[in-house]
C-alpha cells in the first residue's frame, strides 16, 4: 500500500502539503483450548504432549467410612480363610519343651540290639524301642506300631521328638530329615534318613 497525499483548502492557503497513511485493518485471532492441558516441559525446557490433567477428587466422609468398612471386611474374610485352611489340613499340636530331652535320651541307645518282641535296651524291636523311650517321659504306648499313632496328634510339620509310625514300623524323628529306630537284627538301633511315607505323631504335650 502506497502513501496517498491528501490536500485540503487550508493546505492550499498555507502552502503546506500534509500526508496521511492509510493502513489496512487487521484482525488477530488467538485460539485457546479449554478443558485440556496440551503442553508440558522437561528439564531442558522442551515442551511435549500431556495425556490428561489429573485433578484430585475429594471424597465425602460417608464414602471414606464405606471404604474403610469394606477393607475391614475383606481383611477379616482373609483371616478366616487362612484359619479354616490350617484346620482343614491337620491340627498342629504344640511341641513340648521335653522334645530335645527325649531325642537326646533316644540317641544314647544307638547300637542296641534288635530282638523281635523285645522292649528293653538288652534287645527290642521297632515299637519296643519307641515304647521304652516314651515311657521314660511318662507316656504309655502300645507295643504295636500301627496302634501307637493313637497316642498323639497326627501332624504335617514334623519336629524333633515326634513319633513316626507306619503299618510295619516305628521310630523317632530327630530333625533335619533324620530318625532313630530299631531297624533289624543286622543293623540294630541306629540313625538313618527318614523312611518315606511314615506318619508323624506329636505325642509330647
Amino acid at each position: 500500500m502506497g502513501i496517498v497525499p491528501m490536500a485540503t483548502a487550508a493546505d492550499a492557503n498555507s502552502g503546506t502539503v500534509a500526508s496521511a497513511r492509510a493502513f489496512p485493518a487487521s484482525k488477530s485471532t488467538r485460539h485457546i483450548a479449554v478443558g485440556v492441558e496440551s503442553t508440558s516441559t522437561d528439564a531442558n525446557g522442551d515442551w511435549g504432549d500431556v495425556e490428561s490433567l489429573n485433578v484430585p477428587q475429594t471424597e465425602s466422609q460417608a464414602e471414606k467410612d464405606a471404604a474403610a468398612a469394606k477393607a475391614q471386611a475383606a481383611s477379616e474374610a482373609a483371616a478366616a480363610s487362612r484359619s479354616a485352611t490350617r484346620t482343614a489340613i491337620t491340627e498342629e499340636a504344640p511341641v513340648s519343651g521335653d522334645a530335645s530331652a527325649l531325642v537326646a535320651y533316644a540317641l544314647q541307645f544307638q547300637g542296641a540290639p534288635y530282638v523281635w518282641g523285645g522292649n528293653t535296651p538288652a534287645g527290642w524291636d521297632c515299637s519296643g524301642f519307641t515304647q521304652y523311650v516314651f515311657a521314660h517321659f511318662g507316656i504309655s504306648l502300645s507295643h504295636y506300631a500301627p496302634n501307637q499313632a493313637s497316642a498323639g496328634t497326627i501332624v504335617t510339620n514334623p519336629q524333633p521328638g515326634d513319633l513316626m509310625v507306619s503299618a510295619t514300623h516305628a521310630g523317632i524323628y530327630i530333625g533335619n530329615g533324620m530318625m532313630v529306630h530299631a531297624m533289624n537284627p543286622a543293623d540294630g538301633t541306629k540313625v538313618t534318613a527318614v523312611i518315606p511315607g511314615m506318619t508323624y505323631v506329636r505325642v509330647l504335650k
